[in-house]
């Protein structure tokens, strides 16, 4: 559907809120230290949390992978419920959670998807493989749905 000029004077806030989930702002160490987390264990799902404030993911939280597997990760929920206090107590937001594909695309893979529990996060999907285009990747998830965010490096 397009918006005509009328609409978009009446309804700013939607469109607003649109272009905002377009992208994800990162800082420029988040994005390395992710490179490197996804490059520790190259044959392992490495994955964890991502926390900011005012729009901008500032902070890293790894996790252990509780399933230690190539193909598929898990955060145990005693870890998960720790990260979190965590993230309140330092006066963060979660913003993201992450974890690489060690082998083929960095992509949300179907059960991801199914499993995307967050849908105000941003999910990162980060590429083992050193010489990847575009090593690190954010979607928004929601009811299945999976729209890819640009990442602003900041």
């Amino acid at each position: 559907m397009r918006l005509g000029k009328q609409n978009l004077r009446a309804y700013p806030e939607s469109i607003n809120d649109h272009r905002a989930e377009a992208k994800v702002a990162v800082r420029r160490n988040v994005l390395e230290g992710l490179r490197r987390l996804a490059q520790s264990e190259p044959g392992l799902e490495c994955c964890g949390l991502l926390a900011g404030r005012e729009g901008l993911i500032a902070t890293i939280f790894p996790a252990t992978n509780a399933l230690r597997s190539p193909t598929s990760y898990e955060i145990a929920p005693d870890e998960l419920f720790r990260l979190m206090r965590e993230i309140r107590a330092t006066s963060l937001e979660l913003m993201g959670i992450y974890h690489s594909h060690p082998h083929g695309k960095n992509e949300p893979s179907p059960r991801d998807i199914e499993r995307a529990y967050y849908p105000d996060a941003a999910y990162f999907v980060l590429s083992s493989e050193p010489d990847t285009v575009r090593p690190v990747r954010a979607f928004r998830i929601r009811h299945g749905q999976v729209t890819e965010l640009e990442v602003e490096v900041r």
